[in-house]
């Protein structure tokens, strides 16, 4: 039997039932991203934009299948880190540490060590040692913010430079190769003409948002993010569920760890340079809100693909890196400028 907060300010007993079911907050419609359709129609329509724009400054090379594989390898790796962060914003956190963590992960399952025992044992090693490094860095990332009571910001940031540094550390500042060819047969494989990475964005999209929206993890992350106090008190613990939290995305920075190493069969500490920054400014455009309390997958994948094509065909013209820079930081004032207004309007 758990207490769970009455909106009137008494309480109720509730026997049986999910405590995250109990607590005040907005419709599950509003917390997977309020009016979704209207919301991911307009997301729609600027990656339609950005195509037609594509498409008329650079014709063929845009439309090319192989530049549109081009998009998707590079939209898988980022994409991968973003679904993890999307939970971590949904839940009231954030994270600034990831980029680290994937490098951190890169150079340790690279060692001469670590590849040497995958070819005894074939190439999960690499796999296994890169995603443990990765949920380990987000579990003490999480411990931190959650039993520390460190604020995320600073928390993160702290393990931003520890990892750098220690994969700095590892590496020497040296690129190790990759030279088991199990991993890069497979990893680097093409079935039915689509990247193998590719397929691992898919399937880690689709259990991201199976895990957000269908789910009693996923009911719990919205209410932790929504108001950590009434899911505390309707029994959700709260600081546990943290913990979990930032260790998912930690283990999605080891799994895009695994991917980056596919596509530059290197490990190296430079690996993931602001990742944390595509990430987070893919989830906001997606529609998460930087408070918590609401946060979609969907929108998420589409923030990713927007920023993905908008670095495609900035390059394709030949434009430059500070100009792509100015183009991303307009894009993201503009989307936190809605957020607020739409936060305006439920709350009126």
């Amino acid at each position: 039997m758990t207490v769970t907060p009455d909106p009137s300010g008494s309480t109720a007993h509730d026997s049986g039932k999910d405590p995250a079911l109990s607590v005040p907050a907005p419709s599950r419609r509003s917390m997977s991203g309020g009016s979704g359709l209207g919301r991911n129609l307009g997301l729609v329509v600027a990656l339609l934009l950005l195509c037609i724009i594509g498409v008329a400054t650079s014709g063929e090379r845009f439309a090319s299948v192989d530049n549109l594989l081009t998009v998707l390898r590079a939209a898988s790796v980022i994409g991968v880190v973003s679904i993890g962060m999307t939970f971590v914003i949904t839940g009231g956190g954030i994270d600034l540490s990831v980029g680290a963590i994937v490098a951190l992960s890169s150079v340790w399952a690279t060692t001469t060590g670590t590849q040497a025992m995958a070819d005894d044992i074939g190439w999960v090693a690499m796999v296994f040692a890169a995603v443990v490094v990765g949920a380990a860095c987000g579990a003490v990332n999480g411990l931190l913010v959650a039993y520390g009571r460190i604020v995320p910001f600073i928390a993160t940031l702290a393990m931003l430079a520890a990892a750098r540094g220690l994969a700095e550390i590892i590496s020497d500042r040296k690129t190790q190769i990759i030279r088991n060819q199990g991993f890069t047969d497979l990893f680097g494989s093409e079935p039915l003409g689509i990247p193998f990475i590719v397929v691992i964005f898919v399937v880690v999209a689709a259990g991201g948002w199976f895990l957000l929206n269908r789910t009693t993890f996923g009911r719990r992350t919205f209410a932790v993010g929504g108001n950590p106090e009434a899911a505390r008190l309707a029994g959700i613990k709260v600081q546990r569920h943290t913990v979990y939290l930032y260790a998912l995305l930690g283990t999605t920075c080891g799994i895009a760890a695994v991917m980056l190493m596919s596509r530059t069969t290197t490990g190296t500490s430079t690996h993931g340079q602001l990742y944390e920054l595509d990430a987070i400014a893919a989830v906001v455009i997606g529609g998460t809100l930087l408070s918590g309390g609401r946060g979609t997958v969907t929108g998420t994948l589409f923030g990713v693909l927007i920023f993905t094509v908008l670095t495609n065909v900035f390059t394709l013209n030949n434009l430059s890196i500070s100009a792509q820079a100015v183009a991303k930081g307009v894009i993201i004032v503009i989307a936190v400028l809605l957020q607020q207004r739409i936060a305006n309007r439920t709350t009126t």
